[in-house]
Protein backbone atom coordinates (compact mmCIF):
# COMPACT_ATOMS: atom_id res chain seq x y z
CA UNK A 1 0.00 0.00 0.00
CA UNK A 2 2.62 2.44 0.57
CA UNK A 3 4.51 1.44 -2.57
CA UNK A 4 1.41 2.02 -4.63
CA UNK A 5 0.97 5.41 -2.76
CA UNK A 6 4.25 6.21 -3.48
CA UNK A 7 3.63 5.46 -7.19
CA UNK A 8 0.52 7.61 -6.96
CA UNK A 9 2.16 10.68 -5.58
CA UNK A 10 5.03 10.34 -8.51
CA UNK A 11 2.21 10.38 -10.98
CA UNK A 12 0.31 13.24 -9.86
CA UNK A 13 3.94 15.18 -9.22
CA UNK A 14 4.93 14.06 -13.42
CA UNK A 15 1.28 15.61 -13.96
CA UNK A 16 1.93 18.60 -12.48
CA UNK A 17 5.09 19.22 -13.72
CA UNK A 18 3.54 18.46 -17.37
CA UNK A 19 1.02 21.35 -16.53
CA UNK A 20 3.51 23.48 -15.35
CA UNK A 21 5.74 22.94 -18.33
CA UNK A 22 2.99 23.45 -20.88
CA UNK A 23 2.14 26.57 -18.87
CA UNK A 24 5.93 27.73 -19.21
CA UNK A 25 5.71 27.54 -23.07
CA UNK A 26 2.84 29.33 -23.44
CA UNK A 27 4.14 32.26 -21.47
CA UNK A 28 6.93 32.05 -23.25
CA UNK A 29 5.52 31.90 -26.67
CA UNK A 30 3.35 34.75 -25.89
CA UNK A 31 6.23 36.72 -24.30
CA UNK A 32 8.27 35.89 -27.61
CA UNK A 33 5.00 36.69 -29.54
CA UNK A 34 5.01 40.37 -27.72
CA UNK A 35 8.70 40.83 -28.37
CA UNK A 36 8.34 40.35 -32.39
CA UNK A 37 5.40 42.99 -31.97
CA UNK A 38 7.37 45.07 -29.96
CA UNK A 39 10.47 44.64 -31.91
CA UNK A 40 9.09 44.23 -35.71
CA UNK A 41 5.75 44.76 -35.82
CA UNK A 42 5.04 47.91 -33.58
CA UNK A 43 7.73 50.25 -35.87
CA UNK A 44 6.50 49.06 -38.76
CA UNK A 45 2.50 49.64 -38.15
CA UNK A 46 3.67 53.48 -36.14
CA UNK A 47 5.85 53.75 -39.61
CA UNK A 48 2.58 53.32 -41.53
CA UNK A 49 1.15 55.28 -39.18
CA UNK A 50 3.41 58.58 -39.19
CA UNK A 51 3.43 57.77 -42.78
CA UNK A 52 -0.76 57.88 -43.54
CA UNK A 53 -0.82 60.48 -40.54
CA UNK A 54 1.65 63.07 -41.73
CA UNK A 55 2.37 63.18 -45.28
CA UNK A 56 -0.90 62.72 -46.76
CA UNK A 57 -2.38 65.84 -44.99
CA UNK A 58 0.19 68.07 -46.63
CA UNK A 59 -1.85 67.26 -49.83
CA UNK A 60 -5.21 66.90 -48.58
CA UNK A 61 -5.59 69.84 -46.84
CA UNK A 62 -3.72 72.07 -49.64
CA UNK A 63 -7.04 73.48 -51.28
CA UNK A 64 -7.63 74.97 -47.40
CA UNK A 65 -4.16 75.02 -45.48
CA UNK A 66 -3.49 78.53 -44.38
CA UNK A 67 0.14 79.97 -43.14
CA UNK A 68 0.63 81.97 -40.52
CA UNK A 69 3.32 84.32 -41.65
CA UNK A 70 5.35 87.27 -39.72
CA UNK A 71 5.61 90.21 -41.83
CA UNK A 72 9.19 91.92 -40.29
CA UNK A 73 8.48 95.79 -41.33
CA UNK A 74 5.13 95.49 -40.38
CA UNK A 75 6.10 93.52 -37.11
CA UNK A 76 2.46 91.55 -36.82
CA UNK A 77 1.49 88.49 -38.01
CA UNK A 78 -0.72 87.28 -40.82
CA UNK A 79 -2.53 84.45 -42.11
CA UNK A 80 -2.46 83.64 -45.57
CA UNK A 81 -3.98 81.13 -48.11
CA UNK A 82 -1.07 78.50 -49.32
CA UNK A 83 -1.00 79.18 -52.70
CA UNK A 84 -1.03 83.24 -51.98
CA UNK A 85 1.48 82.80 -49.98
CA UNK A 86 3.88 80.48 -52.59
CA UNK A 87 3.19 83.08 -55.47
CA UNK A 88 4.03 86.04 -53.13
CA UNK A 89 7.24 83.96 -52.38
CA UNK A 90 8.16 83.45 -56.48
CA UNK A 91 7.49 86.82 -57.13
CA UNK A 92 10.12 87.71 -54.37
CA UNK A 93 12.80 85.34 -55.18
CA UNK A 94 12.45 84.88 -59.04
CA UNK A 95 12.17 87.07 -61.89
CA UNK A 96 8.84 86.62 -63.56
CA UNK A 97 10.69 86.93 -67.32
CA UNK A 98 12.03 83.27 -66.17
CA UNK A 99 10.28 80.42 -68.55
CA UNK A 100 6.90 79.22 -66.83
CA UNK A 101 9.09 75.85 -66.14
CA UNK A 102 11.40 77.61 -64.02
CA UNK A 103 8.88 79.64 -61.99
CA UNK A 104 7.04 76.17 -61.60
CA UNK A 105 10.40 74.43 -60.04
CA UNK A 106 10.47 77.54 -57.93
CA UNK A 107 6.91 77.12 -57.04
CA UNK A 108 7.36 73.79 -55.54
CA UNK A 109 10.69 74.49 -54.06
CA UNK A 110 8.75 77.57 -52.29
CA UNK A 111 5.82 75.34 -50.95
CA UNK A 112 7.84 72.79 -50.05
CA UNK A 113 10.14 75.08 -47.77
CA UNK A 114 6.83 76.82 -46.07
CA UNK A 115 5.56 73.55 -45.47
CA UNK A 116 8.89 72.26 -43.83
CA UNK A 117 8.99 74.86 -41.30
CA UNK A 118 5.63 74.28 -40.83
CA UNK A 119 5.97 71.01 -39.47
CA UNK A 120 9.27 71.83 -37.34
CA UNK A 121 7.82 74.61 -35.67
CA UNK A 122 4.73 72.36 -34.81
CA UNK A 123 7.53 70.22 -33.14
CA UNK A 124 10.04 72.21 -31.77
CA UNK A 125 8.65 76.04 -31.87
CA UNK A 126 9.26 78.61 -34.02
CA UNK A 127 12.46 80.48 -34.34
CA UNK A 128 13.36 83.45 -32.20
CA UNK A 129 13.83 85.84 -34.83
CA UNK A 130 9.68 85.50 -35.95
CA UNK A 131 8.50 83.73 -32.26
CA UNK A 132 5.14 84.39 -33.38
CA UNK A 133 5.32 82.53 -36.71
CA UNK A 134 7.15 79.89 -38.44
CA UNK A 135 7.94 81.89 -41.23
CA UNK A 136 8.71 85.01 -41.72
CA UNK A 137 8.98 87.38 -45.29
CA UNK A 138 12.53 87.71 -45.27
CA UNK A 139 15.59 86.26 -46.45
CA UNK A 140 15.96 84.69 -43.39
CA UNK A 141 13.09 82.16 -44.28
CA UNK A 142 11.92 83.06 -47.75
CA UNK A 143 11.28 86.54 -49.36
CA UNK A 144 7.66 87.19 -49.56
CA UNK A 145 5.73 90.48 -51.23
CA UNK A 146 1.64 90.85 -50.80
CA UNK A 147 -0.07 92.10 -54.10
CA UNK A 148 -0.10 95.31 -52.89
CA UNK A 149 3.77 95.51 -52.39
CA UNK A 150 4.13 94.30 -55.90
CA UNK A 151 1.99 96.91 -57.28
CA UNK A 152 3.64 99.56 -55.89
CA UNK A 153 7.11 98.32 -56.72
CA UNK A 154 7.12 97.04 -60.29
CA UNK A 155 4.01 99.01 -61.26
CA UNK A 156 0.08 97.90 -62.69
CA UNK A 157 1.37 96.92 -65.72
CA UNK A 158 3.87 94.47 -64.30
CA UNK A 159 0.55 92.85 -62.38
CA UNK A 160 -1.00 91.91 -65.53
CA UNK A 161 2.04 90.62 -67.04
CA UNK A 162 4.65 89.30 -64.56
CA UNK A 163 1.93 88.86 -61.45
CA UNK A 164 -0.44 86.56 -63.63
CA UNK A 165 2.21 84.47 -65.13
CA UNK A 166 3.60 83.76 -61.36
CA UNK A 167 -0.06 83.08 -60.16
CA UNK A 168 -0.18 80.60 -62.97
CA UNK A 169 2.83 78.72 -62.11
CA UNK A 170 1.67 78.57 -58.30
CA UNK A 171 -1.83 77.58 -59.57
CA UNK A 172 -0.54 74.83 -62.16
CA UNK A 173 1.71 73.30 -59.39
CA UNK A 174 -0.84 73.50 -56.53
CA UNK A 175 -0.49 71.65 -53.36
CA UNK A 176 2.81 70.00 -55.15
CA UNK A 177 6.03 69.16 -52.71
CA UNK A 178 9.48 67.28 -52.49
CA UNK A 179 9.84 64.17 -50.77
CA UNK A 180 12.70 62.32 -50.15
CA UNK A 181 12.47 58.47 -49.59
CA UNK A 182 8.83 59.10 -48.25
CA UNK A 183 9.71 62.11 -46.15
CA UNK A 184 9.25 65.81 -46.06
CA UNK A 185 12.05 67.69 -47.79
CA UNK A 186 12.98 69.88 -45.28
CA UNK A 187 15.81 72.00 -46.71
CA UNK A 188 14.69 72.81 -50.38
CA UNK A 189 17.48 75.53 -50.36
CA UNK A 190 17.94 77.62 -53.66
CA UNK A 191 20.45 80.38 -54.82
CA UNK A 192 21.13 82.91 -58.27
CA UNK A 193 23.28 80.99 -60.16
CA UNK A 194 26.07 78.04 -59.12
CA UNK A 195 29.22 79.08 -61.61
CA UNK A 196 28.89 75.77 -63.11
CA UNK A 197 28.24 73.49 -60.32
CA UNK A 198 26.73 73.40 -56.96
CA UNK A 199 27.54 72.31 -53.59
CA UNK A 200 27.41 69.34 -50.96
CA UNK A 201 25.36 71.03 -48.04
CA UNK A 202 28.14 69.81 -45.70
CA UNK A 203 30.59 72.16 -47.72
CA UNK A 204 28.71 75.07 -47.39
CA UNK A 205 26.56 74.46 -43.94
CA UNK A 206 26.46 72.02 -41.41
CA UNK A 207 24.71 68.93 -42.12
CA UNK A 208 24.92 66.36 -45.13
CA UNK A 209 21.98 65.88 -46.50
CA UNK A 210 21.57 63.38 -49.65
CA UNK A 211 18.96 65.26 -51.88
CA UNK A 212 21.52 68.24 -51.89
CA UNK A 213 24.77 66.89 -53.41
CA UNK A 214 27.00 68.68 -56.01
CA UNK A 215 26.09 68.22 -59.50
CA UNK A 216 26.79 69.71 -62.59
CA UNK A 217 24.56 72.95 -63.41
CA UNK A 218 25.61 73.65 -67.59
CA UNK A 219 22.61 76.00 -68.95
CA UNK A 220 23.59 79.20 -66.47
CA UNK A 221 25.23 81.23 -69.60
CA UNK A 222 22.46 83.97 -69.22
CA UNK A 223 22.97 84.30 -65.68
CA UNK A 224 24.66 87.48 -64.42
CA UNK A 225 28.38 87.97 -62.22
CA UNK A 226 30.05 85.35 -63.71
CA UNK A 227 33.23 86.21 -63.62
CA UNK A 228 33.03 89.59 -61.67
CA UNK A 229 36.18 91.36 -60.27
CA UNK A 230 36.61 92.94 -56.90
CA UNK A 231 39.66 94.91 -55.79
CA UNK A 232 40.77 95.13 -52.11
CA UNK A 233 43.71 97.05 -51.28
CA UNK A 234 45.87 94.88 -49.30
CA UNK A 235 45.73 97.49 -45.95
CA UNK A 236 41.81 97.17 -46.01
CA UNK A 237 42.30 93.33 -46.30
CA UNK A 238 44.67 93.04 -43.64
CA UNK A 239 42.65 95.30 -41.21
CA UNK A 240 39.60 93.60 -41.73
CA UNK A 241 41.21 90.47 -41.02
CA UNK A 242 43.25 91.38 -38.19
CA UNK A 243 39.74 92.68 -36.87
CA UNK A 244 37.82 89.81 -37.35
CA UNK A 245 40.01 87.13 -36.92
CA UNK A 246 43.32 88.22 -34.99
CA UNK A 247 45.77 87.15 -37.84
CA UNK A 248 48.91 89.11 -37.95
CA UNK A 249 51.97 88.59 -40.45
CA UNK A 250 49.73 89.32 -43.84
CA UNK A 251 51.52 90.00 -47.16
CA UNK A 252 51.41 88.99 -50.68
CA UNK A 253 52.92 85.80 -49.90
CA UNK A 254 51.16 84.82 -47.26
CA UNK A 255 47.60 84.97 -48.39
CA UNK A 256 46.56 81.92 -50.80
CA UNK A 257 43.96 79.76 -51.43
CA UNK A 258 44.51 76.00 -49.49
CA UNK A 259 41.67 73.68 -50.70
CA UNK A 260 38.45 73.48 -52.42
CA UNK A 261 34.85 72.21 -52.25
CA UNK A 262 33.60 69.69 -54.77
CA UNK A 263 31.59 72.32 -56.15
CA UNK A 264 34.82 74.57 -56.69
CA UNK A 265 34.39 77.35 -53.97
CA UNK A 266 37.75 78.02 -51.60
CA UNK A 267 37.15 75.64 -48.43
CA UNK A 268 40.24 77.28 -46.52
CA UNK A 269 42.38 80.01 -47.30
CA UNK A 270 45.77 81.21 -45.66
CA UNK A 271 45.12 85.37 -44.44
CA UNK A 272 48.76 85.50 -42.67
CA UNK A 273 49.04 83.10 -39.43
CA UNK A 274 45.23 82.38 -39.94
CA UNK A 275 43.37 80.14 -42.23
CA UNK A 276 39.89 80.98 -43.03
CA UNK A 277 37.06 79.66 -44.77
CA UNK A 278 35.85 80.43 -48.28
CA UNK A 279 32.40 81.06 -46.49
CA UNK A 280 34.39 83.90 -43.93
CA UNK A 281 36.18 85.37 -47.07
CA UNK A 282 33.02 86.10 -48.84
CA UNK A 283 30.72 87.36 -45.74
CA UNK A 284 33.87 89.60 -44.78
CA UNK A 285 34.88 91.21 -47.90
CA UNK A 286 30.88 91.16 -49.88
CA UNK A 287 31.56 88.85 -52.51
CA UNK A 288 29.15 87.19 -54.60
CA UNK A 289 30.14 83.85 -54.30
CA UNK A 290 32.83 81.98 -51.97
CA UNK A 291 33.62 80.53 -56.04
CA UNK A 292 36.58 83.14 -56.17
CA UNK A 293 40.31 83.16 -57.64
CA UNK A 294 42.69 85.74 -56.01
CA UNK A 295 45.82 87.35 -57.62
CA UNK A 296 47.81 90.91 -56.92
CA UNK A 297 48.00 93.93 -58.61
CA UNK A 298 51.24 94.45 -58.04
CA UNK A 299 51.76 94.43 -53.93
CA UNK A 300 49.29 97.13 -52.93
CA UNK A 301 45.58 95.37 -53.80
CA UNK A 302 43.97 92.05 -54.02
CA UNK A 303 41.86 91.44 -57.06
CA UNK A 304 39.21 88.61 -56.24
CA UNK A 305 37.23 86.94 -59.50
CA UNK A 306 33.91 85.44 -58.46
CA UNK A 307 31.65 83.53 -61.03
CA UNK A 308 28.38 82.29 -59.47
CA UNK A 309 25.63 84.34 -56.99
CA UNK A 310 24.67 82.74 -53.86
CA UNK A 311 26.13 80.07 -51.70
CA UNK A 312 25.64 77.57 -54.07
CA UNK A 313 23.52 74.54 -52.74
CA UNK A 314 20.22 73.41 -54.08
CA UNK A 315 18.69 74.63 -57.25
CA UNK A 316 20.33 76.97 -59.42
CA UNK A 317 17.79 79.92 -60.80
CA UNK A 318 19.39 80.66 -63.53
CA UNK A 319 20.53 76.83 -64.12
CA UNK A 320 16.86 75.94 -63.80
CA UNK A 321 15.99 78.27 -66.16
CA UNK A 322 18.24 77.18 -68.61
CA UNK A 323 17.12 73.90 -68.52
CA UNK A 324 13.21 75.19 -68.91
CA UNK A 325 14.92 76.90 -72.47
CA UNK A 326 16.60 73.42 -73.58
CA UNK A 327 13.08 71.83 -72.80
CA UNK A 328 13.48 70.07 -69.28
CA UNK A 329 10.04 70.17 -67.00
CA UNK A 330 9.85 71.25 -63.74
CA UNK A 331 9.99 68.11 -62.39
CA UNK A 332 12.94 67.16 -64.36
CA UNK A 333 14.68 70.57 -63.00
CA UNK A 334 13.93 69.68 -59.47
CA UNK A 335 15.22 66.02 -59.73
CA UNK A 336 18.45 66.91 -61.24
CA UNK A 337 19.25 69.54 -58.32
CA UNK A 338 17.25 67.65 -55.44
CA UNK A 339 19.18 64.05 -55.92
CA UNK A 340 16.71 61.72 -55.50
CA UNK A 341 13.19 63.36 -54.41
CA UNK A 342 9.87 62.94 -55.84
CA UNK A 343 7.28 65.74 -56.67
CA UNK A 344 3.80 64.92 -55.36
Amino acid sequence: MKIRGHRKRRIKLKFKFRIKNRALVRICAAAAGMMVFALVLLPLLLAAFFHAGDIPPLQQDRENRKITLYRQQEGRTVILDLETYVAGVVAGEMPSSFEMEALKAQAVAARTYGLSKVVRAEAAGNSAEHFSAPLCDTTHCQVYRSEEELTELKGQGWMEDGWLKIRQAAEATAGEIMYHNGALVEQPLFHSASGGKTENSEDVFVSALPYLRSVESRFEEEAPYQSENISVSLATFEKKVREKYGASNINANTIKVISRSEGGRVQEMQAGDKVLSGRDVRELFGLRSANFTIAFDGSNNIIFTTHGYGHGVGMSQWGANGMAKEGYNYKEILQHYYIGVTVE
